[in-house]
């Protein structure tokens, strides 16, 4: 059978966020010769998005074009089936925060969990790079709870009128809050304009205020400092004679599909998420590695993580004006230290305006129909108060049992199994999550009070957020499957970076640590590779 073979010094197989970060430093640093190879589609251009946009809001149209493989239909909480060139940071909501110097020394401060085998400060460089790229507009919180070596890239993103009310309204429960970072542009950067702040950015900012990977592949491409090959699937990595290094990939084009590729690199980045780089381990089993690539300590796909969350509704005697920037959020960390000697109950604290239960309305409180001036009346009435929208992000310990694992009842168009995935709470924390989600509903009534307002309502979501792992890293091989810069502990040539080698979920929105943490890594990689 014919076949096409590509070589290079570096292949990146995924381009989600976090291969965008380690390919955008691989071209600053270095004049190595860069392939990323994508299963997924190319996204839709800028230029296309307004009118994507606006077909989402009249007919319901997904405004990502061909942004999912067929008979991709997987078995247990897939948190999106996205997969396209920027990955699932298409359709994020661009929030930024950094993980807090707790979440990486869990077992040592708390006695619960695995430290990880780096700290806060070891990080913080990555973490500023990373905002540097992106483009983070944020305000400094206090230095004790928030700590960062340098300032935002960007000014913070102004907070309206109705978030200086709930900033006010938070103080009186002695919390602190402050502007949620985000990557949006609250000034022009790097080519992209300001943000107008008008509650346009989901599902697709028609401007290119938010940033997604896209723009960094662009950027990569027009240069020409990057290869990208998309519709292309990688469906194993192959040893090397001793098995020590990778000699290559095989994939598959969607457009080709009779003539294999084949990619040949000095060092190989699994760069595919939570779900698909543990897959492509498990699925490269051969001699030699008979239960996978990398998995040696049969961890590979295991102590997958996330955070849950409590959310609620509450109405405060406070004139607010729905619909101003309402995707814009306080926060604070205040939450994310437990009191020496009290219970492990970690969680971070955003306030939001909203609108419920503020909206015009046919129908009373009792059910009954309203018509003419009693339905300007009733909607007077309901707005001479205000809600805010409240919601926790809680720690959540991961079990060795929460995997991902290979389903060979389900199969893709090559007979190739597809994963499977189970998330588990660790015993640590199902003992203590009734006591954590009440803590939170405690605190959301104590705030409600300080204000003389009222709790409408609470909730929880069960599934667990910006989930991550199956790859983790650590110092010792047989209990992790990558050290701290993600090079795996089998094979000297193979990086697994980003958001699998998390060793914990922590509590508040992960995509900025997963890219740190890829930063980090190209760090380690550019070591090797012909300097700029």
């Amino acid at each position: 059978m014919r076949r096409r073979v590509v070589e290079s010094d570096v292949c990146i197989i995924g381009s989600g966020i976090s291969a965008a970060m380690i390919a955008d430093r691989l071209a600053r640093t270095t004049t190595a010769r860069v392939v990323v190879v994508e299963a997924g589609d190319n996204t839709v251009p800028l230029g296309q998005r307004a009118a994507a946009r606006d077909r989402f809001i009249r007919y319901g149209e997904n405004p990502w074009g061909r942004d999912h493989l067929e008979g991709y239909e997987i078995e247990g909480p897939l948190q999106s089936r996205s997969m396209q060139v920027g990955g699932l940071a298409m359709h994020w909501g661009a929030v930024t925060p950094r993980f807090s110097p707790e979440d990486f020394k869990q077992k040592t401060l708390y006695d619960v969990g695995t430290d990880w085998p780096i700290d806060y400060d070891e990080l913080d460089p990555f973490y500023q790079e990373a905002e540097e790229v992106m483009g983070v507009a944020g305000e400094q919180g206090p230095p004790e709870l928030d700590p960062r070596k340098k300032p935002f890239p960007l000014p913070p993103i102004p907070l309206t009128y109705n978030l200086e009310l709930l900033k006010d309204w938070a103080a009186k429960s002695a919390i602190p809050t402050w502007s949620q970072p985000s990557a949006k542009n609250s000034v022009a950067y790097r080519g992209r304009p300001q943000c107008c702040r008008n509650d346009t950015c989901s599902p697709i900012c028609p401007i290119g205020a938010k940033y997604s990977p896209d723009f960094t592949w662009n950027a990569l491409l027009a240069s020409k400092r990057v290869e990208l090959m998309p519709r292309t699937l990688v469906r194993k990595l192959v040893l090397a004679d001793g098995g020590k290094t990778i000699s290559h990939a095989v994939a598959s084009s969607f457009d080709r599909p009779d003539t294999p590729v084949e990619f040949r690199a000095k060092i190989f980045v699994v760069a595919a998420g939570y779900v698909w780089s543990s897959h492509l381990l498990l699925l490269s089993a051969q001699s030699g590695a008979s239960d996978g690539l990398a998995n040696k300590s049969g961890l590979v796909g295991k102590y997958l993580s996330g955070h849950r969350n409590v959310g609620g509704y509450v109405d405060l005697p406070l004139r607010l004006y729905p619909g101003m920037n309402e995707q814009h959020s306080l926060v604070t960390k205040q939450f994310m230290r437990p009191r020496p000697g009290a219970r492990f109950i970690r969680h971070d604290l955003r306030i939001w305006e909203s609108s419920v239960g503020k909206t015009a309305r046919l129908v009373d409180d009792s059910g009954a129909l309203m018509l003419g001036d009693a339905i300007l009346d009733d909607w007077r009435k309901r707005t001479q108060t205000g809600t805010a929208r409240v919601r926790a992000y809680y720690e959540v310990i991961p079990d060795r049992s929460s995997e991902l694992t290979l389903d060979t009842g389900k199969k893709n168009q090559w007979g190739d199994p597809l994963p499977k995935l189970s998330f588990q709470d660790a015993p640590e924390s199902v003992a203590e999550r009734g006591a954590t989600e009440e803590s939170i509903r405690t605190l959301f009534n104590e705030m409600a009070r300080a204000g003389k307002g009222t709790v409408l309502r609470t909730s929880v979501d069960n599934f667990q957020d910006h989930p991550a792992g199956g790859c983790r890293m650590g110092t010792d091989g047989s209990a992790s499957v990558v050290d701290s810069w993600g090079r795996t502990h089998d094979h000297e040539n193979l990086f697994v970076v980003g958001a699998p080698t998390a060793v914990s979920g922590g509590c508040a929105n992960a995509t900025l640590t997963f890219c740190a943490l890829a930063l980090r890594s190209a760090r380690e990689l550019e070591r090797d590779l012909p300097k700029r």
